[in-house]
């Protein structure tokens, strides 16, 4: 199956499930919130009322890109670019606008709901991974995705 996917890093991937998992944790024992990237993000921009002070998520928001970039500086990681930035942005959008819609993000839904066993997460992911599946699916048969 590996060698399908030569550029696969499986334990980058496992680290960093670990790693995303232990800050969650860390998130929901020592703050008490969960750590859904669009929920502090909406609470940073103050679309959503919250009660945790707005330096806390502007804090969280910007070690995202800090953290990406501290590996950066100390291995040879870099990020790949997946399409152009107007494409990006438009695609941040529409994720944006689908997080609201869905109460929550693949953060917040995958990796905080489940481990919780709200029902509404586990339905949320279940979407999520099969949207993803299809999509896989249809534009590996149109000639987007090899």
């Amino acid at each position: 199956m590996i060698e399908s996917f030569p550029n696969a890093l499986p334990m980058q991937g496992l680290v960093g499930g670990l790693l995303i998992g232990l800050a969650a944790a860390m998130m929901l024992l020592g703050a008490g919130r969960i750590a859904g990237v669009s929920g502090i993000a909406a609470r940073a921009t103050r679309l959503a009322d919250g009660d945790m002070a707005m330096t806390s998520a502007w804090g969280f928001l910007a070690g995202l890109p800090l953290g990406a970039a501290a590996i950066a500086l100390v291995t040879d990681w870099r990020p790949a670019e997946f399409a152009s930035w107007p494409v990006m942005i438009v695609a941040g959008l529409i994720v944006g606008i689908g997080t609201r819609m869905g109460s929550g993000c693949t953060s917040g839904h995958g990796v905080c709901g489940v481990s919780r066993f709200s029902q509404r997460s586990m339905v949320a992911t279940a979407t999520f991974i099969a949207t993803g599946i299809a999509t896989v699916f249809i534009l590996s048969r149109i000639g987007g995705v090899s």
